[in-house]
């Protein structure tokens, strides 16, 4: 049997994962070679794996996630106000399936972004399109959508994608463009797809920078009424980490 062949038509197909597992099956001695069936499942397994892992490659790079989080180096204690149960029951991003929302708010340094692209980069493992957007730059993109005409363009991509982070919510107020935007995107998204949003702010003075109260409470009742609190506390993380680099 020509091997060289069958890895060359392997990659020929694109089954990199298949061509991979067995190449490396064929360096075994003749004697911990697998039997055929064995072999053919385990080119199956590494095939679904190899693919797995490219989607999640393909999910992060669209994602444009501000941080390399990961869950595990998440600190939970009573003092943040965060608890590894309350971590762990949104880690398989079931909440995404359900539709659900997820405000996190505390203080300047206290970990609202790196948790919020924490969650991200696991949504994206877990195979949901995600997407990442520091507000400010987001109600910029708006507007700019809505003068070149391409705003409907920029609906269809969100309403592709699973789960909308919305990072720093708050620190600008919204104008009636970004307002009814805002209320459009929430309206489309609702029960269905999820949005994330961190703010220093905590969410009773939401209302308040949002701006025109009919409006404001459309969108309130959109963001809040199915969604997962989390309020952190405690000191500056990023001052903390400074001053123990000194």
């Amino acid at each position: 049997m020509n091997t060289q062949l069958t890895l060359d038509q392997l990659r020929s197909m694109k089954l990199y994962g298949m061509a991979h597992a067995y190449e490396a099956s064929l360096l075994l001695p003749v004697h911990e070679q697998p039997t055929s069936d064995t072999l053919f499942g385990k080119l199956v397994d590494a095939e679904q794996l190899y693919r797995k892992e490219q989607t999640t490659k393909h999910h992060l790079r669209q994602s444009k996630i501000r941080y390399p989080a990961i869950l595990e180096q998440v600190h939970c204690s009573a003092a943040r106000n965060l608890s590894r149960d309350q971590l762990v029951s949104l880690a398989d991003c079931r909440f995404i399936e359900r539709g659900e929302n997820i405000l996190i708010t505390g203080a300047t340094g206290c970990g609202k972004s790196y948790l919020a692209c924490a969650l991200g980069r696991q949504a994206c493992s877990l195979g949901y399109r995600t997407m990442y957007f520091n507000v400010t730059r987001f109600l910029e993109t708006i507007s700019q959508t809505k003068l070149d005409g391409t705003f409907v363009k920029l609906l269809n991509k969100i309403e592709r994608t699973h789960l909308i982070i919305l990072d720093d919510f708050g620190l600008q107020h919204l104008d009636a463009t970004t307002r009814i935007a805002l209320l459009q995107i929430l309206e489309d998204r609702y029960g269905k797809l999820s949005i994330m949003i961190t703010s220093q702010l905590p969410v009773a003075k939401w209302h308040d920078v949002i701006g025109e109260p009919t409006i404001a409470d459309g969108i309130m009742d959109r963001l809040v009424g199915n969604a997962h609190r989390l309020e952190l506390k405690g000191e500056s993380l990023r001052r903390k980490k400074l001053e123990n680099n000194v």
